[in-house]
């Protein structure tokens, strides 16, 4: 059974992505360190069995860190443009239009902040959806937030436009939002917001592009 891997990105711009990693990191490096995490999370998507890429997309990928890059991996996934005041809406939106291009496919929504997936993570995240019946799934963050959000029918997210984004609470407030949907939680992830996690996170998967970003900065 086939569902919507929905990636939430910004364009990774020198001097607006990532910037709580500077210093160390230069902009330019802290660009570099997103693009490649973003990167690492398209290849995984491309790689999960099942999986229908999708890509909400803001910022311009013309002025981004590896844009040419990123322009290629792009053109493997269906991308349109978020739309919404907040990123609360933006989110709820981004749901709804992945539900008018594939109607009647459950969507799993995550960031560009977990590199560290896997293919056999994100099929496993998505199994309760696809065969166990359950309405929701969410993946928990380490920081308060989370960052997995699975939907059998995604017009559900509707209820995110109304939770605070970006907050040590945002999980738990999440979970109380879709608390009609009886979600089920899954793996807590680490997210990357500051130079300590992108390390951590670059230790679990050492041969991606992002664990060698990091490691320029180390260097």
């Amino acid at each position: 059974m086939n569902f919507c891997l929905l990636i939430v990105a910004k364009a990774p711009v020198p001097g607006f992505a990532k910037t709580r990693l500077c210093p160390p990191a230069t902009g330019e490096q802290a660009a570099d360190i997103a693009a490649s995490a973003l990167l690492d999370t398209i290849e995984a998507a491309l790689r999960t069995p099942g999986a229908v890429p999708v890509v909400a997309m803001t910022g311009d990928l013309a002025e981004a860190a590896q844009s040419a890059e990123l322009s290629s991996a792009l053109r493997e996934t269906t991308v349109f443009a978020q739309r919404g005041w907040d990123f609360g809406a933006r989110l709820a939106n981004a749901h709804a239009d992945t539900a008018a291009l594939f109607a009647g496919m459950p969507v799993l929504q995550i960031g560009m902040d977990t590199p560290q997936v896997t293919p056999e993570l994100l099929a496993a995240t998505a199994e309760p959806l696809l065969y166990e019946g359950r309405e929701a799934v969410l993946g928990l963050a380490e920081d308060g937030g989370w960052w997995a959000l699975g939907l059998r029918d995604p017009r559900n997210a509707h209820v995110l436009a109304d939770v605070p984004m970006s907050r040590e609470d945002t999980g738990l407030l999440t979970l109380n939002a879709l608390a009609d949907l009886a979600p089920q939680t899954l793996t807590t992830l680490s997210d990357v917001d500051t130079m300590a996690d992108a390390r951590r996170v670059a230790s679990l998967h050492p041969h991606g592009r992002f664990a060698r970003a990091v490691a320029e900065v180390a260097a």
